[in-house]
């Protein structure tokens, strides 16, 4: 006599079931799994965080996560998963501990190349929502010396992003001035990677302590929600 495999292998599917030789020919007569003995899950996990994690999250039905990080504010529409906060949580305790310093919000590190491309409209973006950005195009004048400049741009910022580009990852072998300006970011809990038209596997090839740091992508957020979870965490 064929056994149920249920037990063992579960039947969360019509093949698992119609693979199994005792329910195989059953299968088709009811379109309920209870049929069987299986009952598919109800996800409804509760997570809830302190400092460490910032926030806290839900999930119901298996239709998606979402997490409202503790310096959200009442009514805020933006939403996060656990791994942003988690992410991100580091970076704003740094931005609480500077708050009554007078800094920038933000120092935007970008590829030459982005410019006047997604760097530009991820700065519009922020500057649209009230958040003070340091960014070359702007804050570098005529006559400057560069590296000087970058250096007083860093030093008065409160954090710093890094537009992950194809154009960066191009850059970076170079060793130019975006790996200085990321090598001073990655000193301390200051920095957010924003992946955008490319991934971090690709990244971690290029710069496995970048790829480390957790951030956000436009692969999961479009940019002006990038631009929303960032003016959000600069918020004092």
């Amino acid at each position: 006599m064929a056994r149920c495999t249920a037990p063992v292998e579960g039947h969360r599917s019509a093949s698992a079931a119609a693979a199994c030789p005792a329910c195989r020919g059953r299968w088709g007569h009811s379109s309920s799994y209870s049929s069987y003995g299986y009952s598919p899950p109800s996800y409804s996990p509760s997570w809830s965080g302190g400092s460490s994690s910032g926030g806290s999250w839900s999930r119901s039905g298996g239709s998606g996560r979402s997490a409202k990080p503790r310096w959200s504010r009442a009514g805020s529409a933006v939403l996060y998963t656990p791994a942003e906060v988690l992410a991100l949580t580091p970076i704003r305790e740094s931005v609480e501990k500077q708050a009554s310093l007078d800094l920038r919000d933000v120092f935007l590190c970008h590829a030459w190349d982005d410019r006047q491309g997604a760097a530009k409209d991820l700065h519009d973006l922020l500057e649209a929502r009230g958040v003070k950005v340091w960014f070359s195009e702007k804050d570098i004048g005529l006559g400057v010396p560069l590296m000087r400049a970058i250096d007083k741009g860093l030093a008065r910022s409160r954090i710093g992003i890094v537009l992950v580009t194809p154009a960066l990852l191009r850059r970076l072998p170079t060793e130019g001035i975006a790996d200085k300006e990321l090598s001073a970011l990655l000193a301390g809990e200051r920095l957010v990677p924003i992946v955008h038209n490319t991934t971090y596997e690709a990244l971690r090839d290029v710069s496995p302590l970048l790829a480390s740091r957790s951030g956000l992508s436009t692969a999961e957020n479009s940019m002006p929600e990038v631009a929303a979870k960032l003016a959000e965490l600069v918020a004092i």
